[in-house]
């Protein structure tokens, strides 16, 4: 028996609903709705199951975000991404783990749906714009424009700067070591002047309400919890080395942003 498409194409429609999606587990309810249609539909009038699953997902993607937007508006605090466990392997595909950083999908966010959805479809994927137009139910020269809005919005707001995962890892492996220690000058050396610290506890959890800006600030907030009280170790997280925080109230995920050998974004997640 052949492989099924959907289990074929599975990693693929995945990736595509939590990029646009920014959510683990709303991706997964998406694959699940998108699984259902599938399993009913008549297999003989599809002749192209890649391109009807992703225009499936896609739909189906669109519908979730309009949910998750009023869901958002009563939101406590900041909201990021759900982080996403990855293998390290990832990183050697390195458009895929730039598109997945969670640097990237805060930018996509502030993108309107369709545009999010073209953005992923054709800059990520490379698929044609008239699959990407069937997908998002548009013709092919509105796609083209859509794209292109897309592509200037995020090439002005993505970093500047790309380092190498081995730099990247050296830099999360010095920012660990001075959240250990606890010292503010440690923590001062490894993070620009502009840094800014983006926390997410969703009401549920202590987490800074508003972003934090400048070093000094976000140095004497880290310096000042109890280092006792949690461990802290590497872990790769949305296609980079990342830090993972245990402590006896719950876990955080926690991903950097470096330019130049310094830290200029801190993005943490401490909702359950």
């Amino acid at each position: 028996m052949t492989e099924d498409p959907f289990v074929a194409h599975r990693s693929l429609l995945f990736t595509v609903a939590y990029e646009m999606l920014g959510s683990a587990a709303d991706a997964e309810d998406v694959l699940q709705e998108t699984w259902l249609r599938w399993a009913g539909v008549d297999r003989s009038q599809v002749h192209d199951p890649r391109a009807y699953l992703v225009r499936a997902v896609t739909r189906q993607a669109l519908n979730r975000i309009r949910t998750l937007s009023r869901r958002r508006e009563d939101y406590v605090g900041q909201w990021l991404p759900e982080p996403l466990l990855t293998h390290p392997d990832v990183a050697d595909d390195v458009e895929l783990a730039e598109s997945v950083s969670i640097a990237m999908l805060t930018v996509l966010e502030s993108l309107r749906p369709v545009e999010r959805a073209v953005f992923v479809l054709r800059e990520v994927f490379d698929m044609p714009y008239d699959e990407v137009a069937e997908a998002v139910g548009k013709t092919p020269a509105a796609v083209r424009q859509v794209a292109r809005r897309a592509r200037d919005h995020v090439a002005v707001r993505q970093p500047r700067v790309k380092v190498s995962r081995s730099e990247h890892k050296i830099v999360v492996d010095r920012f660990v070591a001075a959240l250990r220690t606890g010292r503010i000058q440690d923590l001062l050396e490894i993070m620009a002047p502009d840094v800014v610290l983006i926390a997410d506890g969703g009401g549920i959890t202590a987490a800074a309400l508003a972003p934090i800006h400048g070093a000094e600030l976000v140095a004497t907030m880290l310096a000042g919890t109890d280092r006792a009280a949690f461990e802290t170790r590497v872990v790769w997280l949305n296609g980079a080395p990342a830090i993972r925080i245990e402590s006896d109230s719950g876990g955080a995920a926690v991903s950097l942003v470096i330019e130049s050998g310094r830290i200029t974004r801190i993005y943490a997640t401490s909702n359950p």
